[in-house]
Order: C-alpha cells, then structure tokens, then sequence
C-alpha cells in the first residue's frame, strides 16, 4: 500500500520555518501541521512566538491554540491527534506540511510511540516540586540511579524529559530506555521528507537575540503578568517555559528585568543547541540554508511526483 507523502520544515528557533513551511504550503496547495509543544497554548501568544495572521498568509495551520495552559497535552496526544487531521486534508486533495523544532513531537509521528505507563499527574507535580526545590540536578541524580542509560541521552537542563523517564520508573519499575528498546521506534506510517534548516551559529544567535527583543516590545512581561492573573500558576509546565519562566523570577523579585532578558537569550541559545543536536542524529533530514528556498522547492516537487 502507498503511503501518504509528508514533508517536513524543521530545525531550531528562530530558524525560520513558519516562513517556508508558508511558502511551500502556498506553492503546493498545502496545510501545514504544527509541531511546536508551546504554540498548542491559547493565552500564550508572544513568548511562544506564534506566528500572525500576516505571516500565515492565509495558510491554513493547525494545532495552535487547542489546549489551555494547565491541561495535559503529550506526544501521545499529538501524534493521535495529528494522525486524525492528517487524513482530514489529504482526504481533501492538499499536500500536508509540517513545521516545528519539537523533535519529540516529530518522531513519534514518523517512527511511532512506546506503550508505557500512562501519565500520572500528581506524580508528576511531586517530580516538579523537587526540581524546584532542589534542583534539576536532583532528578538527574535519581534517574542515573534507577535508568543510566536513559541518563547518557537527557540532558539535566531537559526537565520534561527527567520527569517523565521518572514517572515511567515509579508507575512500572521499569526503565524507560526498556521501552524504548522493546518498540525501537520502527514504526514508518508514512512517505517523509525531512528538511532542516540550517544557520551559522553566530547568525542564529542574532536572529534569538532579536526575537527576544521584539517579545519584550511586544508585551511578553504584560502577558506573562495576565497569565498569572488567570489562575495559571508558575508550576505548570507551560509557565516554566522560555521567556514565562524568567518573566515570572523578576516579578517575584528573583532578579532585575533587564537580567531576566538576559537570561531568556541565554536560555533560548542553550534550547536551540539542544534542538541542533537532536536533528543531527537524524540521517534522513536534508539541510538547506533558508535562503536555498529555490532548492528546496525543486526537492519537495521531486518527492510529491515521484
């Protein structure tokens, strides 16, 4: 059986994906997917840098703005629900195109998922508590002692990932890398084509700098500020992303404002890195230049007629 063609626009922040993933999408008569896990929450606009109606284009985009800021939202969700809406455009004759630099959400859709323990959300704000309390380091230093294997390939600043990998080991006393040798994430439901997007470090540095710069001009500490004001605590895992989490240290006095935006471009180049070498390891992804816009038209013609 054939399988459905999808193409992917990947790689780190602010390397300009919306931008051609839009493009694409116009020229292919295309919808494009979003695999961003920031942009799937309403309220949360300018420190998730969604894009605007403007740079949309008139593209339709899907999954941004289906969740609320303290719900669950997993790779499991995304990929079952993305499955769904794949089938949905392509049943209407449109080319699907998916963009994003959350690797996680990439490969479970491409290579499918592990059946392990279901998400316990009181252990995990327990986990949570103990990162805030005392540290990621904390996590890390349990992981390595119940899962080292696991340890070797999460990084400690990733707290998602520590936290889940513990929840695993508490709610099966199993490992998680157990699971993920059992299902080796060889599942290929469809016809990828993988584009990354490639920039010189000092170029994508600059490209972040300047992001944060606009989200600031923009109202990124007014937003962070109405957020709080909803309810939405700084222990959900959203508000503990870039930008709302340095927002929410200087409006609780942890640090001057210009130090907090200092600190949001630092920790942003620190994710964009990270995010570098998780598409690296990828062989299948094909990196271009964002400027080598010609080239990857002629690429993505070649993969939809073949």
């Amino acid at each position: 059986m054939e399988k459905s063609k999808l193409t992917f626009i990947l790689g780190p922040t602010a390397s300009g994906k919306t931008g051609v993933a839009v493009e694409l999408a116009s020229l292919f008569n295309g919808e494009v997917i979003s695999a961003d896990s920031m942009q799937v929450y309403r309220h949360m606009d300018i420190g998730t840098a969604k894009p605007s109606k403007e740079e949309l284009g008139g593209v339709p985009h899907h999954f941004i703005d289906i969740a609320d800021p303290d719900e669950e939202y997993t790779a499991a969700r995304f990929r079952k629900e993305a499955i769904k809406k794949i089938g949905e455009i392509l049943s209407r004759g449109k080319g699907v195109f998916v963009a994003g630099g959350t690797g996680l959400y990439v490969k479970v859709l491409t290579q499918g998922i592990f059946d392990g323990p279901r998400a316990d959300k009181h252990l995990r704000e327990t986990l949570r508590e103990v990162a805030r309390s005392k540290g990621n380091m904390a996590l890390y230093g349990r992981l390595k002692e119940v899962d080292p294997v696991s340890a070797e390939k999460i990084h400690p600043n990733n707290t998602n990932r520590l936290i889940r990998a513990l929840e695993v080991w508490e709610l099966s006393k199993r490992p998680i890398s157990e699971f993920h040798r059992e299902h080796a994430f060889s599942e290929e439901p469809f016809d990828a084509l993988k584009i990354g997007l490639h920039r010189e470090r000092a170029a994508l540095y600059a490209a972040i700098e300047g992001r944060v710069d606009e989200m600031m001009e923009r109202g990124l500490l007014d937003e962070t500020k109405r957020l709080l004001s909803m309810g939405y605590g700084s222990g959900l895992k959203p508000m503990c992303g870039l930008g709302y989490k340095e927002m929410t240290g200087f409006l609780n006095g942890e640090y001057p404002l210009d130090e907090a935006v200092e600190l949001i471009k630092q920790n942003t180049r620190r994710y964009a890195k990270r995010q570098v070498t998780w598409f690296k390891r990828d062989p299948e992804i094909r990196w271009f230049s964002p400027e080598r816009k010609n080239d990857i038209i002629d690429l993505v013609k070649g993969h939809l007629k073949r």
